[in-house]
């Protein structure tokens, strides 16, 4: 792809990013700059990462778009600019591998969270077992869409290994990301959502913990660099800062386990 096409790619796919600042406009980045697309999860975390990156590396700008998981990487299939992609889950990884996406040498596991029940924090909800969330006094429940979402999915295994998958989901308040299911909660929308650990440990006090699910699989986190990058080297060394004793140590501070 040449310098002026990336640049229009860019325009095209990652104008806006919702970062924790608010909204950033990405329409004059530059074909040197080190796009990386992140599960919406890792908003936070990955923020800092970017940031602590750059002091090491001077004179490459990071470049973050975050997204749930499948949206990304179909942006990515579909020829978006993007040099590293980190997904929340092994599911949207396998698919941009299969799609010839992503490098699959370059995959690596770098993070391990857990799938929470949470509710408003001026709630009454209390539940010692997900059944009781097809109780008639939980109205609604919220969570990813399970087709392009992984906090979506993981709620579903969760949910169809208790039995309760069709109660449950009847009166899902379907979330385009684990953050938007996260807002639902804290304005009080829901009676509950699934949400990852690290998500409600930033709402703080906003929001309660009432469960944590076990899951029959690790919630685990993949990074790899893509296809199409025209700077594989730098990917790859923002890659391994992320696996770094250095980069595990910014991730630990947002709650993320080493994998």
């Amino acid at each position: 792809m040449k310098i002026s096409a990336r640049r229009a790619f860019v325009k095209r796919f990652i104008v806006l990013a919702l970062t924790p600042l608010g909204l950033c406009d990405y329409s004059h980045a530059q074909a040197a700059d080190l796009i990386v697309s992140a599960a919406s999860s890792l908003t936070n975390a990955f923020t800092a990462l970017g940031q602590s990156f750059e002091t090491t590396h001077p004179g490459t700008k990071v470049l973050l778009n975050f997204g749930a998981s499948d949206a990304l990487m179909m942006q990515i299939i579909n020829g978006a600019p993007a040099d590293v992609f980190a997904s929340a889950d092994q599911v949207a990884m396998d698919k941009a591998v299969a799609l010839k996406g992503v490098v699959g040498t370059s995959r690596q596991d770098f993070a391990l969270n857990q799938v929470v029940v949470i509710a408003p924090s001026d709630g009454q909800l209390q539940i010692k077992e997900l059944k009781e969330l097809a109780s008639p006094s939980v109205k609604n429940v919220t969570f990813g869409n399970p087709a392009s979402v992984p906090i979506g999915r993981y709620a579903q295994a969760a949910l169809e290994a208790a039995g309760q998958w069709d109660v449950v989901s009847a009166k899902a308040i379907l979330a385009q990301n684990v953050r938007q299911s996260l807002d639902y909660v804290v304005r009080g929308e829901v009676d509950a959502g699934f949400v990852f650990a690290t998500d409600a440990a930033l709402a703080g006090d906003r929001v309660r913990v009432t469960y944590r699910v076990t899951s029959a699989r690790p919630v685990s986190y993949p990074i790899a660099v893509t296809s199409t990058t025209r700077q594989p080297d730098i990917a790859q060394e923002f890659v391994n800062y992320v696996v770094s004793p250095a980069g595990q140590s910014v991730l630990a501070k947002y709650g993320f386990l080493k994998p």
